[in-house]
């Protein structure tokens, strides 16, 4: 499969390795079914998830056009000491803040960002979105002003106002659905440290609406460029 995973086990483990970890199957659960130690499955799931996050990032750096949802989120669970009032963007808590661009039919992308503020968010969206492109989000502050740096078509949902969707496409379900996807898969890893979010985090990119046999193609093209960097 590449010299970045050495292990002395024959193809056919190596390939049962890749179609559970395309399953989604867990390290300690792989340890049983493919009969190879722990340590091993171990490194072959992190070089799996490092080749993931490198080609999310290299993907990331395509410009997203066409009609784009915006949308930000809260990952964890630690809330301030002391802090009593309702919960809001993430206030009263530790949680770590993710910025999310859906391009409709397309691709996901996600930024670990350490505020929503309308700074924060709209350096990357300048950096990431085509102007031509047609732009959804919710009235979080954060977006407002998009229309005067050259997005015309922008278009929101007032969430505050139980507003989900105006019709005629204008919502924002496309990245919330993706937010449920993945805070419902990082959930069963029982909280993850900082330095392997970010890994967790393009994996769950990578992973969204995709079957088994799409996941397992997508990854040996990956791991074949992967290797050659």
């Amino acid at each position: 499969m590449s010299k970045i995973f050495k292990a002395k086990i024959n193809f056919r483990k190596c390939t049962k390795i890749m179609d559970n970890f395309c399953l989604d199957i867990d390290a300690t659960r792989t340890t049983v079914l493919v009969g190879v130690n722990r340590k091993t499955i171990n490194r072959y799931f992190k070089n799996f998830r490092l080749a993931i996050y490198a080609h999310q990032v290299k993907e990331m750096k395509k410009l997203v056009d066409g009609e784009v949802e915006f949308d930000e989120s809260y990952f964890g669970a630690k809330r301030v000491r002391g802090f009593h009032g309702k919960l809001k963007r993430g206030r009263g808590t530790n949680k770590q803040p993710v910025f999310g661009i859906f391009e409709r039919n397309g691709r996901v992308f996600t930024e670990i960002v350490p505020d929503c503020k309308k700074k924060t968010l709209q350096a990357l969206i300048l950096g990431r979105v085509s102007r031509e492109s047609v732009v959804y989000s919710d009235g979080w502050r954060g977006y407002d002003g998009l229309v005067d740096v050259g997005y015309d078509r922008h278009y929101r949902v007032n969430h505050r106002n139980n507003e989900f969707s105006k019709g005629n496409g204008i919502h924002i379900n496309g990245i919330e659905s993706f937010w449920s996807f993945a805070k419902r898969r990082l959930r069963k890893f029982n909280g993850l440290s900082k330095h392997v979010f970010s890994l967790h985090l393009k994996e769950c990119e990578w992973r969204w609406k995709k079957d088994r046999e799409q996941l397992k193609q997508e990854l040996k093209q990956i791991i074949r460029w992967y290797v050659k960097l």
